[in-house]
C-alpha cells in the first residue's frame, strides 16, 4: 500500500485547496520519506488526522475529537474563513496490489458546516471510476488492507511512543493491536466460532426443559459477552477522558504557575520579606545619618580645606621666620666677635660670615613674604586638620561608599520584591486559578477512579464468561453429551484443545520471531549495542525484559529517557516486520527527548528503512538543519513541505518543496 496523494479543502487550518504529493519517488527514483516542516499549532497533526478521518471516517480516532459526537467533530474540523457555499473536502489517493497488479483508489469525504444526518459524504474512485459497490462495503474493505485495530502501529505520534517507552506493560489498546497484526487472535476466534457451531447442535439433541436451561446458560454468556463488549469501548473511552483530564491538570498547574497565582500563594512570604526589606532600609538611612555628624559633610569643601591647610602651613612658617630672623641676627653677631678672639685667619672668618648671610638671606625671604594673614591659626590646629584631611575624611568617605551601595542594593531588592508582588494574581484572581487548578485534580482523580472501577468490571465480567462457559460445557457433558454420540459435539471439544494449543505455540512462534526482530532493531539503533544483548517479549501481557550479553536482566529504568523511546520504536519497527504488511508509515514528532547521538541513529537508520514510505512530520527542533543534511545527503527525502501558519488569520499554508532550511 503507498499513499500517492492528499487533498484538504478548507480542513482544520487548511484553507483553499491544498494538493499534496506523497508520492515517495522523486526523477523516477525511489525515496522513501516524505517530510513536513511545521512549528507546534502549525498544522502537523491536523494532516494525521485527515489521513485517519479519510480511511475510517467515523472510527478514526483523531487527536481533537476526544468525546465529541461526530456530527460536532466534523463540524469543529470546518476551516473558519470557508465561505458558506464551500464544503469541506479530503481526499486520500493510494496504491496497493490486487492480484498481482497495482491499483488505484481516491478516498473522497466531503461534508458542510452542518452535515446532513451528522455524516459526511463519502464517494471511492477506483481506477478513477466511481465505485458504489465499494461505497456501501468501505469499513470491510479498509480492515483487509489497514485495520483501525492495527492503524496506530503504523499511524503514530510521539506522544504514543512516550507512552509506549514509561510503561512496563503495552495498553490493552496495543495488546489487541499486537495479537491483530500477529494473527493471533484468529485462533480465539475459531474458538468462539466452534462454541456457537456446537450450542446449534446440542440444541437439536436437547429435550424441553434441557434446552431452556441451556438457552438460559446461553442468554447469561451473551449478556456477559455484550458487557464485556461494552466495558472495553467504555475502556477505551474512560481512557480518552482520562487523557483529556491529564492535560487539562497540566494546563490549569500550567496557568496557575504562569499567572502569578504561585507568587499570590506566597503573598504574605513576599509582603513579610519586603517590611523587612522596608525596616533594613530604614535603618541603612540612620546609619547614613549617623555619619553626616563626623567629619564626612567635610567632603564637600575637600579643596577649600586643603587650601586652608596650605595657607596655615604658610601661616605658621611666616610667623617662625619673622621670629628666628631677630634670634639668628643676635647670635650670628656674638658668633663673630668669638671667632675673633679666637684668633682664626681672616679668610676663615669672611667665609663664615658668607655662610651665616646666606642662611640669614634665606630667612629674611620668608619673613619678607607678603603674606596676608587671615586664619591665625594654632600649630596644634593646623596639626588636627592635616590628620582630619588625610586619615579621618578618607575613613568616613569610604564607609559612606559601602553604605551607599548596602542602600542600593536594598532599594533593587525592594523594587523586585514589590515588581512580583504587582504581577502576583489578586486575590480574587488567584482564587479562580486555585479553584480551576482544584477542580481540574479533582477530574483527573474521578477520571483515574472511573477508569480503575471500569478496568476492575472488565476483568469480573471476563471471569463470568469464563465461568459461564465452564458451567456451559459442564451442563451439557452431564445432561446431554451422555444422551448423544454425535461426533461434531464430542470432537469439539478436542478441537478447541487444539486451538488452545495451537494458539500458545503460534503465540510463542511469533512472539520469537517478534523478540528477534525486536532485538535487532533496538541493537541497530542504539549507539551502544553492548547495554542489550536480547529483548523477550512475555506470552500473556507482551511486556518487554531485557538482558545482557552475560544472560542478566536489565532493569529496565537503567535505559535513559531516549533509549527508552529507541525502545519503543524498535518495538514498532520490530511489529511492522513480523506482520509481513508491506503499509506506510507516518510518525508525528518523531524525535522529542532524544539526545544528539540516538537522533543521529533514528535519522540515519530508522527513517530511510521503516517502510518503503516514511511521513515524517517534524519541528525545527526536531529534525533540523543536520538532521535533513543527513537525509538528503542519503537521498532519502522524495518530497518536502513546509508548513507555515498565520497566527492572525489562523490558516496555514502548505509551501511545496521547502522546510527550515
Amino acid at each position: 500500500m503507498i499513499f500517492t496523494e492528499l487533498v484538504l479543502q478548507n480542513f482544520g487550518p487548511y484553507a483553499g485547496k491544498n494538493i499534496i504529493n506523497l508520492s515517495p519517488e522523486t526523477n523516477n527514483k525511489n525515496c522513501p520519506i516524505i517530510l513536513f516542516g511545521g512549528m507546534n499549532g502549525g498544522g502537523k497533526t491536523t494532516l494525521m488526522d485527515a489521513i485517519r478521518l479519510a480511511l475510517y471516517g467515523q472510527r478514526a480516532q483523531c487527536s481533537t475529537r476526544n468525546n465529541l459526537s461526530y456530527n460536532d467533530f466534523l463540524t469543529q474540523a470546518v476551516n473558519s474563513q470557508t465561505p458558506i457555499t464551500e464544503n469541506t473536502r479530503i481526499e486520500l489517493a493510494f496504491e496497493h496490489v490486487v492480484d498481482d497488479s497495482w491499483q488505484k483508489y481516491r478516498i473522497v469525504r466531503t461534508w458542510t458546516k452542518n452535515p446532513k444526518d451528522g455524516k459526511d459524504i463519502l464517494g471511492i474512485l477506483h481506477e478513477d471510476w466511481p465505485d458504489s459497490a465499494l461505497v456501501n462495503t468501505w469499513d470491510e474493505y479498509i480492515e483487509s488492507l489497514l485495520p483501525l485495530g492495527i492503524s496506530n502501529l503504523f499511524l503514530f505520534d510521539g506522544e504514543q511512543v512516550k507512552e509506549l517507552a514509561e510503561q512496563d506493560t503495552p495498553p490493552q489498546s496495543v495488546i489487541d493491536a499486537i495479537q491483530s497484526l500477529l494473527g493471533l487472535e484468529l485462533a480465539e476466534k475459531l474458538s468462539i466460532d466452534l462454541d456457537v457451531l456446537v450450542t446449534r447442535k446440542r440444541k437439536k439433541l436437547a429435550n424441553t426443559s434441557q434446552l431452556a436451561t441451556l438457552e438460559e446458560i446461553e442468554d447469561k454468556l451473551t449478556k456477559y459477552r455484550q458487557q464485556a463488549e461494552e466495558s472495553k469501548q467504555n475502556l477505551a473511552s474512560l481512557q480518552t477522558q482520562l487523557k483529556h483530564s491529564r492535560k487539562q491538570l497540566d494546563d490549569a498547574a500550567e496557568k496557575f504557575r504562569t499567572q502569578g497565582a504561585k507568587i499570590a500563594a506566597d503573598r504574605s512570604k513576599l509582603e513579610q520579606e519586603i517590611n523587612t526589606l522596608k525596616d533594613s532600609l530604614t535603618n541603612q538611612r540612620q546609619e547614613m545619618g549617623k555619619l553626616a555628624t563626623t567629619s564626612l559633610p567635610l567632603a564637600l569643601i575637600t579643596p577649600l580645606i586643603i587650601q586652608a591647610q596650605k595657607q596655615g602651613e604658610a601661616e605658621l612658617k611666616y610667623q617662625q621666620a619673622k621670629v628666628a630672623k631677630e634670634i639668628l641676627q643676635q647670635r650670628d653677631q656674638r658668633l663673630l666677635a668669638y671667632l675673633e678672639e679666637l684668633a682664626l685667619t681672616l679668610d676663615n672668618i669672611t667665609k663664615i660670615q658668607q655662610f651665616l648671610d646666606q642662611e640669614q638671606q634665606a630667612i629674611n625671604h620668608n619673613a619678607d613674604l607678603k603674606i596676608t594673614s587671615f586664619l591665625g591659626i594654632r600649630e596644634e590646629e593646623l596639626k588636627q586638620l592635616t590628620y582630619c584631611l588625610e586619615h579621618q575624611l578618607p575613613l568616613h568617605q569610604e564607609q559612606a561608599k559601602q553604605q551607599i551601595a548596602t542602600l542600593e542594593q536594598l532599594e533593587v531588592d525592594l523594587d523586585n520584591k514589590e515588581r512580583e508582588l504587582k504581577v502576583a494574581a489578586s486575590p480574587e484572581d488567584y482564587q479562580k486559578l486555585n479553584d480551576a487548578l482544584t477542580q481540574a485534580q479533582k477530574e483527573y482523580g474521578q477520571c483515574q477512579r472511573d477508569y480503575d472501577t471500569e478496568e476492575h468490571k472488565r476483568k469480573q465480567i471476563e471471569k463470568l464468561i469464563q465461568q459461564t462457559i465452564k458451567e456451559l460445557k459442564q451442563y451439557s457433558e452431564e445432561v446431554i453429551d451422555r444422551q448423544s454420540n454425535e461426533h461434531l459435539i464430542k470432537s469439539a471439544a478436542k478441537v478447541q484443545q487444539t486451538l488452545t494449543l495451537f494458539k500458545e505455540r503460534l503465540t510463542l512462534k511469533k512472539l520469537n520471531k517478534l523478540e528477534g526482530e525486536v532485538t535487532e532493531c533496538f541493537r541497530y539503533l542504539l549507539h551502544k549495542s553492548d547495554l542489550v544483548h536480547r529483548v523477550a517479549i512475555d506470552t500473556h501481557n507482551f511486556s518487554i525484559s531485557l538482558f545482557d550479553p552475560q544472560g542478566q536482566p536489565v532493569a529496565k529504568h537503567r535505559l535513559s529517557a531516549g533509549e527508552k523511546q529507541l525502545l519503543a520504536i524498535a518495538f514498532l519497527w520490530g511489529l511492522a516486520r513480523v506482520s509481513g504488511r508491506n503499509l506506510p508509515i507516518a510518525i508525528d514528532t518523531p524525535l522529542g527527548r532524544l539526545d544528539s547521538s540516538h537522533r543521529s541513529n533514528l535519522v540515519e537508520r530508522y527513517f530511510p528503512t521503516a517502510s518503503h514510505q516514511v511521513i515524517l512530520l517534524s519541528t525545527d527542533t526536531e529534525i533540523g538543519e543536520k538532521e535533513v543534511k543527513q537525509l538528503r545527503e542519503q537521498d532519502a527525502i522524495a518530497h518536502q513541505y513546509l508548513l507555515k501558519y498565520d497566527a492572525t488569520q489562523r490558516q496555514t499554508t502548505v509551501i511545496p518543496n521547502s522546510y527550515f532550511w
